[in-house]
């Protein structure tokens, strides 16, 4: 479950230490996310290194767990956040620098048990507000995708329905694919 805290600024809440599982800030309200479970943990796991293969080589993006993004009024905490190569602000060594300031180009989200469907599209839609070309919303429970679009309505994939991803990310994927990934046998 989700807690929620006193109001605070966003920069108060920016200088409080990170927790675990992560809080995000939500106009004016810290949520503590629920701590991820197994099936959570290898989705998250797997579905990272699928779209990575695709896209580190070509410098094209590169998707994050659990990255901290800072967008107008709110800080949150999405379980991937893919950002183009090209907004990846790096440091003097060519490394990533640590304060995200960005949307991400493809914010990922999968359900936990007890978790706010409602906060987490919330996020998604607030993130394609600040330029995010796509939002999903995995629920391992029904096995489904919501897919969110900055301009047009929402698609619901289920089974072998093909799972829209960003421009130029040469992936495909059916929800089935993706839950299949939960089999461990």
């Amino acid at each position: 479950m989700t807690t929620k805290t006193k109001s605070l600024t966003l920069e108060e809440f920016l200088q409080l230490p990170e927790t675990k599982p992560a809080s995000e800030y939500i106009k004016g309200q810290v949520f503590q996310k629920p701590m991820p479970k197994s099936k959570h943990s290898r989705l998250q796991g797997r579905l990272m290194c699928a779209i990575n293969e695709v896209v580190e080589d070509r410098k094209y993006a590169y998707a994050f767990p659990e990255l901290r993004c800072t967008i107008g009024e709110r800080s949150i905490v999405p379980d991937i956040a893919v950002l183009l190569w090209h907004k990846i602000s790096l440091d003097r060594y060519g490394e990533p620098k640590d304060n995200v300031q960005t949307a991400p180009d493809w914010k990922i989200e999968i359900l936990s048990p007890g978790q706010s469907s409602n906060l987490v599209t919330g996020n998604i839609l607030h993130c394609l507000e600040y330029g995010c070309q796509l939002g999903w919303l995995i629920d391992p429970k029904d096995r489904s995708v919501l897919v969110y679009f900055p301009s047009h309505q929402p698609v619901l994939c289920t089974d072998s329905d093909r799972i829209p991803v960003p421009q130029d990310i040469p992936l495909e994927l059916t929800a089935e694919q993706v839950f299949d990934w939960l089999k461990m046998a």
